[in-house]
């Protein structure tokens, strides 16, 4: 059997408000939220983002992602709109086995 990480298709990543969020304002209203929104929708429409969204008090989201490697899931969020602004940085990547139910396949 091949090593575990090359096995592994899918990733729990966590990301954290960083300095550019504004604590005043609701998720929604956050600079440049169409432009993150429709980056996100992307994401999912091309099957690289299975499952997403805010944890608990929203400070944190938290996403399941399809990908090969942490190297293409840093990449592929680099491009969101809000990283510029450090509105979301990722706080943690871990491999994801799923042995229960079934992602959603596209």
């Amino acid at each position: 059997m091949g090593n575990v990480a090359e096995a592994v298709v899918h990733f729990a990543v966590r990301q954290s408000q960083g300095a550019g969020w504004d604590p005043s304002l609701p998720r929604r209203q956050q600079d440049k939220w169409d432009e993150h929104a429709s980056f996100m929708d992307a994401l999912v429409d091309d099957g690289f983002v299975v499952l997403g969204g805010p944890l608990g008090t929203g400070d944190e989201v938290l996403l399941i992602v399809r990908a090969g490697s942490e190297a293409e899931i840093e990449a592929r969020l680099a491009e969101d709109p809000w990283t510029p602004l450090e509105m979301l940085s990722i706080a943690e990547i871990e491999p994801w086995q799923i042995w229960l139910g079934r992602p959603a396949r596209t």
